[in-house]
C-alpha cells in the first residue's frame, strides 16, 4: 500500500463541463466559438466536404509522425494516436490506432486549460509536453503526448496532439518496466505539461532535461521532434480548411460532428432494451513475488439512451498493475468504439457524452498517486476494456439487428518482454533497447457468426501491424528462430476464437548477457474468455531456455522447431519478472488468442475438420474438445455424433445439479436472450432444447447444472499451471444445461468467483419481459 501524498490531487484530472471551463478562463485568452443557430445552419454538403478534410489532416499528422519516428513501436507497430479536439478540449477526431488514448487526450487539454493559462500561459506558437497519467494525455508514463493550441485572429480555436509510446523513459527498470514496483517513484518519472515550443521554437533546455532521462536519448529525441512535426503538420493543413471555408463554418462542422455522434449513439441505445449486465475479471499476480489475484468488477446500466458504468467493488490498487482514471476511461473506449460506435464517425468529444463512470478512488483502475502504473494501459485499462466488452456484448446479443457487433474477448492483454544490452555488431559496441512488438498479432474473439480472426491484431490498435523480422533483427542484435501461429490457442466454441502465436528469439550480434523484463498477465486466470458457453484462448506462457544448444542446431544445418530440440533447461517465466538472456540462450513468448462463442460441440464438424487441415487445430483437440473424429481427413459422421454424445454424458456425470422444475419453451415464440438462453413470458429456457431454467418471479438464479475443475479441463489451449503463478484455486468453471447438456458458460477463473448465472439480476433479463 502506498502513502498519500497530500498536494497530488492537484495533478488529478477529471472531465470537465465546457462552459465552467470558458468561464474559468483569464480575459487574455480569447477563444473562438460559434452559436447553434450556426451549427444548425450548416449545409449537408460543406457539413460533409469540411468532415472528410478534417479527418484528412488527423491521417496526414499520423503519416508525418511515422515518418519522422525512428521507433519500431511506431514505424511498424502503431502504437500511437492523434487527435484534433476544439478550443475547449474535446475531442473532435481521433485516429484509428490506440483507440485507448481517446479516453486520455481531453483529460490533459482540460488540465492545461486550467493551470497554464494563467502562468505561464497558453499562445500562438506554443506546444506542450506531458507523460503524467493523472493529468491525462497518456496511461502510463511512457504515453507521451505533445499538444498545441491552434489559434486564428488571436483567439484560440482548436487543440491537436500527437501521441506515442516511448521505449524508455528512465526508471529502475528496462523499458520502465519495474516488475517490483511498489510506487511510481520506482518507474519514470511523470511530468506535467510543460511548454516545450515558444515562438514555435523547440526550447533546447526542456529537450535536454526530457532526454536525459532515458536509456535510449537519442530514440526519445527523435520521437519528440517527431510529435512536434506531426503538430506542426496539423496546424498548417488545420489553417489552410480554415482559409478556404471561414474559421465559423470549420468551427460550426467541428461542433456539429460531436453532436451528430452523440445523437446517432444515443439512437442506437434507445432501441436497445434497459438493464443492467456485470462482468468480473482478474490480473494474475501485481508485481514481482506476489502470488494473489486482484479483482475488476463492473456493472452496466443501460437506461433509456445512456451507459453507466459502476466500478464499484474493484480490489484496491496494488503492486505495478494500476491504471488511473484516464486508463479506465481509456478502457471503456477501447470496447465502445468498435462494438457500438463501428457505424459512427469517431468523434469521441461526442461518444463520450453518453456514458458516466462511478469508481472508487484507489483502486486497481482508478489508482491514486503515487501508485505504480506502469502496467496501466496493457494491464488493468486493458481489462477494463474487455469486461465492458463482453457486458455491452451481452446486451447487443438481445437484438437481432445489432448482434453482428457481438465479440467474445480477444487475446486480453499485452505480452510485455524488454530485452536490452550490448549490440556488437558495429566497430563501436551500441547499447540497444528492444521492447519486442510480435505480441501485436493476438487472436481476436468469436462472434456469433464468424470465428475470430487468426493473429488478428488488439482490438485496442484497429491499424496495428506486427513488426518485420528482418527489420528487427537489422535494428537489434537478435535473431528469431520462429515466429508462427499456434494450433489450439484459439477458444473452442461454435465459433472458433482466433489462434495466437508464438516466438523464439536468441541472442546474434552480442556477447554479453542482455537485460529481459517480463510484464503480463493471463498466466493463471484468463484474460480471454469466450461467451455463451465458448471456451477461453491459451494462457500466456513466457520462457527461457537456458543452456541451449542453439549454435550447434544451426550449426548442424537445422532450423530448431520447438523448446525440445533446445534443451530441457526451460525456466518458466512469472507475470512480473526481472531476469537475463544470456547469448546461446532462447527466450520463448505464447501470448494469447481469442475467446470462442457458443459450445464448441455445436460447431460444424467440417469447419473443425478445416481447423485441423489449416493447422489451427489439432486432431486430437478436434476429438477431445470438438467431439469430432477424422478418418483419413474427412469427418466420420458416425464416431463423432457418438463422441459427441460421449462428451455430453461426460459433463452430465461430472456436474453438480440442483433440481427444479420450470416445463418446457415453445422456442417458436421465444425471445433471444444469447446463442444458449431464450425468454418466454417469465421463463428463461436453453434455447437448444426449451428446458425451463428459471422462472423470474421465483428464481434468483438460472438452475444449470455445474462444474468446478482443473484449469486444464478446458482444453489443450491451457499451456501452464496456475499453482505456479498464484495461490488461489484456479477453476475451468462450466454451467450447462441440465436436460441437453449444451455449455452455457464456460471460464477459467478463481474458484470463489460469483458468476453473472447465479444472480438473474446480473443476466439483464428482466427488462425484456417489459418490451
Amino acid at each position: 500500500m502506498t502513502m498519500q501524498i497530500p498536494g497530488s490531487e492537484h495533478f488529478s484530472s477529471r472531465p470537465t463541463n465546457p462552459d465552467e471551463l470558458a468561464a474559468g478562463l483569464p480575459e487574455s485568452l480569447e477563444v473562438h466559438t460559434v452559436t447553434q443557430e450556426q451549427i444548425d445552419g450548416l449545409d449537408p454538403l460543406t457539413y460533409e466536404v469540411v468532415r472528410h478534410r478534417l479527418w484528412s489532416v488527423t491521417e496526414e499528422m499520423g503519416e508525418a509522425l511515422k515518418r519522422m519516428s525512428g521507433s519500431p513501436i511506431v514505424t511498424d507497430a502503431n502504437d500511437f494516436d492523434f487527435a484534433i479536439c476544439d478550443e475547449l478540449g474535446q475531442e473532435v477526431q481521433v485516429g484509428l490506432y490506440n483507440t485507448m488514448l481517446a479516453g486520455a487526450v481531453d483529460l490533459a487539454i482540460y488540465w492545461t486549460l486550467k493551470n497554464r493559462s494563467h502562468n505561464p500561459g497558453i499562445r500562438e506558437g506554443d506546444m506542450f509536453l506531458c507523460n503524467d497519467p493523472w493529468v491525462g494525455g497518456g496511461l502510463h508514463q511512457n504515453d507521451v503526448i505533445v499538444f498545441q493550441p491552434v489559434f486564428h485572429d488571436g483567439k484560440l480555436f482548436a487543440w491537436t496532439s500527437a501521441i506515442c509510446h516511448e521505449p524508455d523513459l528512465g526508471g529502475v527498470g528496462l523499458g520502465s518496466f519495474s516488475p517490483a514496483a511498489q510506487d511510481v517513484f520506482s518507474e519514470a518519472l511523470p511530468t506535467p505539461p510543460i511548454k516545450v515550443v515558444k515562438d514555435f521554437d523547440l526550447q533546447d533546455d526542456v529537450v535536454d532535461v526530457w532526454i536525459r532521462r532515458s536509456r535510449v536519448p537519442m530514440l526519445v529525441n527523435l520521437d519528440l521532434r517527431a510529435k512536434v512535426g506531426s503538430n506542426t503538420v496539423g496546424r498548417k493543413r488545420l489553417e489552410e480548411v480554415i482559409a478556404q471555408y471561414g474559421a465559423d463554418t470549420v468551427k460550426a462542422v467541428m461542433k456539429r460532428m460531436m453532436a451528430d455522434a452523440e445523437g446517432r449513439l444515443r439512437t442506437k441505445l434507445s432501441d436497445l432494451p434497459d438493464g443492467t449486465w456485470e462482468a468480473t475479471g482478474y490480473q494474475d499476480q501485481s508485481h514481482e513475488g506476489d502470488r494473489g489475484v486482484h479483482k475488476i468488477t463492473v456493472a452496466m446500466t443501460k437506461q433509456d439512451n445512456h451507459l453507466t458504468f459502476d466500478f464499484t467493488g474493484t480490489d484496491p490498487q496494488a503492486g505495478m498493475i494500476n491504471c488511473t482514471y484516464a486508463g479506465m476511461r481509456g478502457g471503456v473506449m477501447l470496447a465502445l468504439l468498435p462494438i457500438l460506435a463501428n457505424d459512427i464517425p469517431w468523434s469521441a468529444g461526442g461518444l463520450m457524452r453518453c456514458f458516466d463512470l462511478v469508481s472508487e478512488e484507489g483502486t486497481i483502475n482508478n489508482a491514486t498517486f503515487p501508485a505504480a502504473v506502469s502496467r496501466g494501459p496493457i494491464g488493468p485499462a486493458w481489462l477494463t476494456g474487455t469486461l465492458v466488452a463482453q457486458c455491452l456484448s451481452q446486451m447487443l446479443d438481445q437484438s437481432a439487428d445489432l448482434g453482428k457487433s457481438v465479440q467474445a474477448a480477444c487475446c486480453g492483454t499485452w505480452d510485455t518482454a524488454v530485452v536490452a544490452g550490448l549490440d556488437e555488431r558495429g566497430e563501436v559496441p551500441m547499447p540497444f533497447l528492444n521492447v519486442m512488438m510480435e505480441p501485436m498479432a493476438g487472436g481476436f474473439g468469436a462472434r456469433p457468426e464468424m470465428d475470430g480472426m487468426d493473429t488478428g491484431g488488439l482490438f485496442c490498435i484497429p491499424m496495428g501491424r506486427i513488426p518485420d523480422v528482418e527489420m528487427t533483427e537489422f535494428l537489434y542484435p537478435l535473431l528469431t528462430l520462429w515466429r508462427r501461429e499456434e494450433p489450439d490457442s484459439g477458444g473452442p466454441g461454435r465459433k472458433r476464437g482466433g489462434v495466437s502465436a508464438s516466438l523464439a528469439v536468441t541472442l546474434h550480434g552480442s556477447s554479453q548477457p542482455a537485460g529481459l523484463v517480463l510484464a503480463s498477465a493471463g498466466k493463471a486466470v484468463a484474460q480471454n474468455n469466450g461467451l455463451a458457453g465458448g471456451y477461453p484462448g491459451n494462457t500466456g506462457l513466457d520462457a527461457v531456455v537456458r543452456q541451449a544448444n542453439v549454435s550447434q542446431v544451426l550449426a548442424d544445418g537445422r532450423i530448431p522447431q520447438s523448446l525440445d530440440e533446445l534443451g530441457a533447461d526451460v525456466e518458466i517465466g512469472h507475470c512480473y519478472a526481472q531476469s537475463y538472456l544470456a547469448p546461446g540462450e532462447v527466450l520463448y513468448m505464447n501470448w494469447q488468442g481469442g475467446g470462442g462463442y457458443g459450445d464448441p460441440l455445436l460447431r460444424d464438424p467440417e469447419a473443425v475438420r478445416h481447423d485441423v487441415l489449416e493447422d489451427k487445430v489439432t486432431a486430437a483437440a478436434a476429438e477431445a474438445v470438438y467431439g469430432v473424429v477424422l478418418s483419413d481427413g474427412d469427418v466420420d459422421r458416425a464416431a463423432t455424433e457418438s463422441r459427441r454424445a460421449a462428451l455430453r454424458d461426460e459433463r452430465r456425470d461430472r456436474s453438480t445439479v440442483v433440481p427444479r422444475d420450470r416445463g418446457k419453451v415453445d422456442l417458436g415464440l421465444a425471445r433471444r436472450v444469447d446463442d444458449n438462453l431464450v425468454l418466454a413470458g417469465t421463463t428463461v429456457a436453453c434455447a437448444r432444447c426449451g428446458h425451463g431454467l428459471a422462472d423470474l418471479d421465483q428464481d434468483d438464479s438460472l438452475g444449470l447444472a455445474s462444474y468446478d475443475g482443473p484449469s486444464s479441463a478446458a482444453g489443450p489451449q491451457v499451456t501452464s499451471d496456475p499453482a505456479y503463478y498464484v495461490d488461489d484455486t484456479i477453476v475451468f468453471r462450466q454451467r450447462s444445461c441440465p436436460a441437453c447438456w449444451t455449455a452455457i458458460t464456460s471460464a477459467i477463473v478463481p474458484a470463489d468467483h460469483t458468476d453473472a448465472t447465479d444472480d438473474l439480476d446480473r443476466l439483464g433479463v428482466r427488462a425484456l419481459t417489459s418490451r
